[in-house]
């Protein structure tokens, strides 16, 4: 189906990413809670397993196709604001991935008070 202008393919994208958001942060949330209870350096470490990076893969799905249908809205064509919203939804999905693995690596090291925030 092709839609002119997007909005359906907006809309959708929006939700997508946000009912993925939801999942990542629940997975994520009784992860660090499940590693917190017992210590285990190895629950931490799987932490970035498939549990989460599926959730954290619709999200970029989602947010690939918001930000194409975005691009559309505004005339370009579709080959292109797809092209330009991937490559933009890979690089900072990478970012951020490799962010997330940072923070895990510290939380193992430092416990929580290596993410005390408030100090800055």
């Amino acid at each position: 189906m092709n839609y002119d202008p997007p909005y359906v393919m907006l809309i959708a994208g929006l939700l997508a990413g946000i009912t993925s958001g939801l999942a990542f942060e629940t997975k994520l949330k009784q992860s660090v809670q499940e590693w917190a209870k017992n210590r285990s350096t190895r629950t931490l470490a799987t932490l970035q397993g498939a549990t989460l990076l599926i959730p954290f893969l619709g999200i970029c799905a989602g947010v690939c196709v918001f930000l194409a249908s975005g691009i559309a809205i505004f005339g370009f064509p579709t080959m292109i604001a797809y092209g330009v919203s991937f490559l933009l939804t890979v690089f900072t999905g990478a970012l951020v991935w490799y962010q997330l693995g940072v923070i895990l690596g510290q939380l193992e090291r430092g416990g929580s008070k290596a993410l005390d925030l408030d100090s800055f």
